[in-house]
């Protein structure tokens, strides 16, 4: 699936979004997401279960988000390059219409700010 008409320049987007719907269809990769996961199937994994590409434990994470509606964010580090996740669901119509999964690289020491 391409992205929305508008939105094309989720493809050259520099951190992965992958987009699945209420039944953890995978409807959308960016081209970040496909080079990511391309050994899994890249662009080939929509239309594919997202349960099915992560375990046990991830898949009821992603159950508990698609539930309750409070995102999954963590870090990462694999192979000395550290992720930020961002899980959470999307709503069409203020109705639950599935999930949405951002990942995007941090640099090493990352300021922190506190506005007021």
């Amino acid at each position: 699936m391409d992205p929305p008409q508008g939105l094309e320049w989720l493809e050259e987007l520099p951190c992965s979004v992958t987009v699945c719907d209420e039944h953890y269809t995978v409807l959308y990769l960016n081209g970040r997401a496909a080079e990511v996961n391309a050994k899994d199937g890249g662009k080939s994994l929509v239309g594919r279960n997202l349960l099915d590409c992560h375990p046990p434990e991830a898949q009821e994470k992603l159950r508990r988000v698609m539930a309750s509606g409070v995102p999954n964010v963590y870090t990462i580090e694999k192979q000395g390059v550290r992720k930020m996740i961002y899980q959470c669901h999307w709503r069409r119509n203020g109705a639950v219409a599935g999930l949405i999964e951002l990942s995007f690289e941090l640099p090493r020491e990352v300021p922190h700010f506190v506005r007021g």
